[in-house]
């Protein structure tokens, strides 16, 4: 789909200042138009896929089974003689003990 560029150069050498002015304004123009056209173009490609994507995901989604959620195995009973964990007391993160002897410094200072 690649076309070689061929520029008029006699014409271009030839043309008087005003006549390459004009010329040049109707490339510009012509490259103007281009690129709406390709604005628009990439505008319906971006719609076009976007439905198709929808238009898959609806079609996923039908072919998930329906019904409740999923059955999820229960805990085993914790039997009473078992001795429960203590819970850990929760763990400060390290960038909130800078903090805080951060803050502790700039108040005795």
């Amino acid at each position: 789909m690649s076309r070689r560029i061929q520029p008029p150069w006699d014409y271009l050498h030839d043309a008087s200042v005003p006549s390459l002015e004009s010329y040049e304004l109707s490339r510009l123009n012509h490259a103007a138009n281009l690129r709406r056209e390709i604005a628009a173009l990439l505008d319906q490609w971006i719609e076009d896929s976007t439905q198709a994507l929808l238009a898959r995901w609806v079609r996923e989604d039908r072919a998930l089974p329906r019904g409740g959620p999923p059955e999820v195995e229960s805990p085993q009973p914790q039997l009473p003689f078992d001795e429960a964990p203590s819970p850990a007391p929760p763990r400060q993160s390290e960038r909130a003990m800078k903090l805080s002897r951060r803050t502790a410094r700039s108040s005795s200072n």
